[in-house]
């Protein structure tokens, strides 16, 4: 990309290139371990995102809110994601993006207007729902931590390789003003595009000395989930440069089937499906990040939406239920065993059952 060559991370199987991206990602070296590398994942969910949001500022009025050396997001959570990578700080602007009621004014039928370019309502519904946000001054911020070893990755969709394709956003922080700025909120519109309800964001690059126009849908459709680029989870030496670490999950969505009568209509179909594919592909997205930490010994701690009848709808951003799910995951953050760990498709018993996570002591 012209003057943001550095955007992207490229990641293949050969060895040269996994660990130029560890030392990118500033993963400690083998010999200069860091006690404490700890890594958040920040998963989709639509309206579920409120449970994110009440989450992080849960954590930090019960004073136990990490400082992350990475933090990933994908649709949602790449929209909550800079606020996780910034701190405390920021959690009233946090607050006021989830619960403040932007999305069920900008997101109402008054919005709702199919254009050509493939989506349910026009960009600026997305778009005037970020931008107010994700000013010059976050973006600065961002660019101040990325000097300081610290990376905020996003992950987009690009339909045309049908590839994940993972943003490195302090890197674009760190340009500097109006393109740095622009392109940072084009990539976390384009994570958060959900096909069909949003248009697709179409971001130009160059290859061969031609441009082209790349077109980039929500995240969560090739990677609902990350921790990084799947070709390091296999690399064998990211186990050991990452000893003494421990890495955390935000699925906004619940984890378990919710059972419930579906109203026979168009609305209340596709929403359940949507829903219901959600559940299935986050599910199998944690079960990966579960076997990697269950093979490498790293502790893993995972925090999702209740299993409770009236959670709502994850398309449904009616702000009183938001605002909900968002109290509700204040308090819980507060809670001496909130976290819990999956326990490994490999290990005795259901891959589905929880047990608490381990003590420093184990």
């Amino acid at each position: 990309m012209p003057e943001f060559e550095r955007a992207r991370l490229s990641v293949d199987e050969a060895e040269d290139s996994l660990v130029a991206t560890a030392a990118r990602l500033a993963i400690p070296v083998l010999d200069r371990p860091k006690a404490d590398f700890e890594i958040l994942a920040i998963s989709g969910g639509a309206a579920g995102g409120a449970f994110g949001a009440g989450v992080l500022v849960g954590l930090t009025r019960a004073g136990k809110r990490p400082k992350f050396a990475i933090v990933t997001g994908v649709s949602t959570g790449a929209l909550m994601a800079p606020f996780a990578f910034l701190g405390s700080d920021w959690d009233e602007r946090l607050t006021d993006a989830y619960v403040g009621g932007h999305a069920a004014r900008l997101w109402s039928l008054t919005r709702f207007a199919p254009t050509l370019d493939g989506g349910l309502f026009r960009p600026d519904a997305l778009d005037s729902l970020i931008n107010p946000f994700v000013d010059a001054d976050l973006v600065a911020a961002v660019a101040r931590e990325h000097a300081l070893g610290r990376r905020l990755l996003v992950a987009t969709t690009d339909l045309d390789s049908e590839k994940a394709c993972i943003w490195d956003m302090g890197e674009i922080a760190s340009r500097g003003g109006e393109p740095a700025l622009a392109l940072f909120r084009k990539v976390l519109a384009a994570s958060a595009s959900l096909p069909g309800l949003f248009p697709p964001r179409r971001i130009e690059c160059e290859a061969e000395g031609l441009t082209y126009e790349e077109m980039h849908v929500d995240g969560g459709v090739a990677a609902p989930l990350f921790v990084m680029p799947e070709a390091l989870l296999r690399w064998k030496d990211l186990g050991l440069r990452l000893q003494h670490s421990r890495i955390y999950v935000i699925a906004n969505i619940s984890l378990e089937q919710i059972p419930r009568t579906t109203e026979p209509n168009i609305v209340a179909i596709l929403s359940r499906s949507f829903d219901t594919m959600l559940r299935s592909s986050y599910r199998q997205a944690l079960s990966v990040v579960t076997t990697f930490c269950a093979d490498h010994d790293l502790p893993l701690s995972v925090a999702s939406i209740p299993a409770v009848p009236d959670s709502g709808s994850m398309l449904s951003f009616d702000t009183t239920v938001m605002r909900r799910i968002f109290d509700d995951a204040v308090a819980r953050a507060q809670e001496p065993d909130f976290w819990h760990t999956p326990r490994s498709p490999r290990s005795p018993g259901p891959s589905d059952s929880l047990r608490p996570p381990p003590t420093a002591t184990e």
